[in-house]
Order: C-alpha cells, then sequence, then structure tokens
C-alpha cells in the first residue's frame, strides 16, 4: 500500500483564478470554500470576487488576498482528498500552508482559522512594504549578502533558497548576487514573509491565535519551521503559530523528516507526496530529494503548475485521483 502525505504550498504560489475551475464542481471543495468565505463575514463577498475573476479589484500577490485565498484554496483540496478515502499519513505545509495543513488536522476549527488568517494579513499589511527574492544557491553562497534586514525567508531545497527584507536593502542584494553570476527571481509578495520586518505586527497576532484555542493535531503534521514532526506541546503554543511570519520556513529539513531513512515517520511501503495547492512550486522541489529520485517515493500535483483555465483544473484533479487509486491509497 502505497501511504499519502501532503503538501500545502504558500506565498509565492497564487496565482489569478487558481482552482476555481473546481467551484461548482466538486462538492467538498465547493462546501468548503463556501465555509471559509462565510467565516469571514462582510469582508467573504469581496473576496470572492477578487478570486473568481481575471481582473481582482485588489491584486492577487497583495497580503490580504495571496494569503487567505492560499490558505483557503488548499484547505478545500485538503477536503477533496479527504472525500476520496484518503487518509493522508502526514501534512507538511510550506508558510501560510501550514495553517490549512493545521485545519485539515484539527488543530483549529475551520471558522476559528479563517478569522485567525484574515486577523493576521490585516495586521502584516501594516508593516512595512518588502519583498521576496528567489535566488539559485546555498546558504554559504549568500552569506556576504545577508544583513540584519536581508535574512534567509526559506530553505526549499539544496540550491533553492528565498532571501526576505526591505525593499530597497533587498534590491541591492539582488544586484550583489546577479553581479555575481547567481541567477535571481521576486517572488510574487509585497510584504517581506519570514523576516525580522514583520515582528512587530506578528507580536499582534498572539491574542488572536489565543482565541483559535489550538489542539493536538489529529493527522500527524511536520512543522514547515522546525523541519521536525510537530509536537503536541508546540500545536498548542499560540506563540508557535504567531511567530511564523517572521521565523524562516525549513520546507527541505521536513521533506527530509517526511522521506529520510531515519524519520519518525518513514513507512515499510512507498510514500507519494501530494502538493494540495497551486503552482507545483513544492512538487517541483520534492522530487529533487534523494529518496524520490532513487524511485522509492513519488510526487503528484492537484492542480496545473500555471494558470490554464477551468477545465485544466479539472483534468488535473481527475489525473491525481486515477495515481491514487491506481496506488490503492483511496478508501
Amino acid at each position: 500500500m502505497t501511504e499519502v502525505a501532503l503538501l500545502f504550498p504558500g506565498q509565492g504560489s497564487q496565482h489569478v483564478r487558481m482552482a476555481a475551475g473546481l467551484y461548482g464542481h466538486d462538492d467538498a471543495f465547493t462546501d468548503a470554500v463556501d465555509e471559509v468565505f462565510a467565516a469571514l463575514g462582510p469582508d467573504g463577498p469581496a473576496i470572492r470576487a477578487d478570486w473568481l475573476t481575471d481582473s481582482p479589484a485588489v491584486p492577487l500577490d497583495h497580503v490580504t488576498r495571496s494569503q487567505i485565498l492560499l490558505f483557503t484554496v488548499g484547505h478545500a483540496l485538503g477536503r477533496m482528498i479527504l472525500s476520496w478515502g484518503v487518509q493522508p499519513a502526514a501534512l507538511l505545509g510550506h508558510s501560510v500552508g501550514e495553517v490549512a495543513a493545521a485545519t485539515l488536522a484539527g488543530v483549529f476549527e475551520l471558522p476559528a482559522a479563517a478569522e485567525l488568517m484574515w486577523q493576521r494579513v490585516q495586521e502584516l499589511a501594516s508593516a512595512p512594504a518588502g519583498g521576496m527574492l528567489a535566488v539559485a544557491a546555498t546558504v554559504e553562497d549568500v552569506a556576504p549578502v545577508l544583513t540584519d534586514d536581508v535574512v534567509i525567508g526559506a530553505i526549499n531545497a539544496p540550491r533553492q533558497l528565498i532571501l526576505s527584507g526591505p525593499e530597497a536593502p533587498l534590491a541591492e542584494a539582488a544586484e550583489k548576487l546577479r553581479a555575481d553570476g547567481r541567477m535571481c527571481l521576486p517572488v510574487p509578495a509585497t510584504s517581506a514573509f519570514h523576516s525580522p520586518s514583520l515582528a512587530e505586527a506578528a507580536a499582534r497576532c498572539l491574542p488572536s491565535v489565543a482565541a483559535a484555542q489550538p489542539s493536538p493535531p489529529k493527522i500527524p503534521m511536520v512543522s514547515g519551521y522546525t523541519g521536525r514532526v510537530l509536537t503536541d506541546a508546540e500545536a498548542t503554543d499560540p506563540a508557535y503559530w504567531a511567530s511564523h511570519p517572521v521565523e524562516p520556513v525549513r520546507f527541505w529539513p521536513a521533506v527530509g523528516t517526511l522521506l529520510g531513512p531515519d524519520s519518525p515517520l518513514r513507512v515499510e511501503g512507498r510514500r507519494v507526496l501530494v502538493e494540495t495547492g497551486p503552482s507545483q512550486l513544492l512538487a517541483k522541489a520534492a522530487r529533487l530529494h534523494p529518496t524520490v529520485r532513487a524511485k522509492e517515493a513519488s510526487v503528484l500535483a492537484m492542480l496545473p503548475a500555471r494558470a490554464v483555465g477551468p477545465d485544466a483544473d479539472l483534468a488535473a484533479v481527475a489525473a491525481c485521483r486515477e495515481a491514487l487509486e491506481a496506488a490503492g491509497s483511496c478508501g
């Protein structure tokens, strides 16, 4: 039997009308999305409208759209895959994807999670403007450009890093890296996620996390921040969740916890990692892991790599389900 682990993407994976082709075509997905928008109260209709249009009133890369919609889509896709009879052995979220994973695992009730996310993005929107930069380099390679302002925001693979910081210092770092022959690309973001720039805004989120009353996960989770299996003590600590906008994401070590030979979650059979969100960025990174390259594990994506229309959304989901059924992972 093949065991399934779900990967929930974060900032930078968003695109216009991501997964919108599934809305109204799959009951589990549609119900979950509607529950989130209902929990957002009077703000829900505007967020839904921006999600379903090609020309959103608020740009999708803005923190008040990207974060809440990535959470919504990730959680709804997770609910869809559960409706197929899949029983995930583990969940791993990248950045905001960890909140989507936690909600699926029962750490947060959905209405509380939606309210928490909405309060968080409004606090983050008040933080100084910033950005993120994808760099094809190692941690040692980027060390000369790191400062108190420009930091490593994510380690996605051995040579796939995200730098984060205020606009001007980040632009200066990018110029130095390009002059050194490093390939750099801006990440779609208007905030310096996973950097000290967001410390004050993140601290203001602590009361809302405590009010959400987090519980131990009912499905094992790997922390995208520690890279280890999430403990009950961490899952129920509001400070753990409130720190996420500031702390770096350690996706690559977390994948190692899912697939490594000494992993506490290692299985006797095969494991398939399923990216439960848009753009396939996590799937591409996970395919670099030695266990996947040795064909001892595999990686699937529920959605297309880019926005290509509703038919492509439906076809991608159908192909993913067919592959999981063939592997004997659907109940």
